[in-house]
């Protein structure tokens, strides 16, 4: 079974910057890769996603902080995230995205943001 492989969360301070990795292993026919994130008892909110042609989106939370980017040969895709805030602390997930096939999701990486 196919499965994604969740690092770079932890913690830093307001104003500071992570980046995230996810690689993808055991699974063909990527369409694209994204992040989302979660706090708990809120619903998932979806913060990038990037094509195999690099085609990138990005939620308006997101967008001038954050940037998403892909290694198509490593099926790997990454979060460079940055001027964290405290209202960016969440559980993120990676996704895969297969259409139309079935997507998968990782496991999720914790990232806080405290002073």
């Amino acid at each position: 079974q196919g499965q994604l492989m969740e690092s770079g969360g932890g913690l830093v301070q307001p104003g500071g910057s992570l980046r995230l990795s996810c690689a993808a292993s055991g699974i063909p026919s990527i369409s694209a890769m994204g992040w989302y994130r979660q706090v708990l008892g809120k619903q998932r909110e979806h913060i990038a996603t990037i094509t195999g042609g690099k085609e990138t989106t990005y939620s308006d939370s997101v967008k001038g902080r954050f940037t998403i980017s892909g290694d198509n040969a490593k099926n790997t895709v990454y979060l460079q995230m940055n001027r964290l805030e405290p209202e960016d602390t969440a559980v993120y997930y990676c996704k895969v995205v297969r259409y139309p096939l079935k997507d998968y999701w990782g496991q999720g990486t914790q990232v806080t943001v405290s002073s």
